[in-house]
């Protein structure tokens, strides 16, 4: 019996709407650009705890694990460009605060 099956589907969800509801926080009310990419990897992170529980318990032969290999593939690739947008407009601005960014015409 693997971990998966020990506990029901909904402690899950439970855990996977807490993830998305504490990444959804932080990109609607942080300023810093590196804080809400962190909120956007969050939310990442809550769809993949989905993809692999509905894997696990859905029983009809979908596999969760290469969505989410695939989204970790994407995460990467999302956070390696973010990084960079966010280090030139550091070097623009001086500052890594997106309110201030507004008008990108340095």
């Amino acid at each position: 019996m693997s971990l998966f099956q020990h506990y029901p589907l909904q402690h899950y969800l439970l855990v996977s709407a807490m993830l998305f509801a504490a990444g959804l926080y932080t990109v609607l009310t942080r300023r810093n650009a590196v804080s809400i990419l962190m909120g956007v990897e969050l939310i990442l992170n809550a769809a993949n705890v989905n993809f692999v529980a509905f894997a696990r318990h859905g029983g009809i032969g979908i596999r969760g694990d290469v969505f989410v290999v695939f989204t970790i593939v994407l995460a990467a690739a999302e956070a390696a460009v973010a990084l960079a947008i966010i280090l030139g407009i550091y070097r623009n601005f001086g500052t890594t605060d997106v309110d201030r960014t507004d008008a990108l015409n340095g």
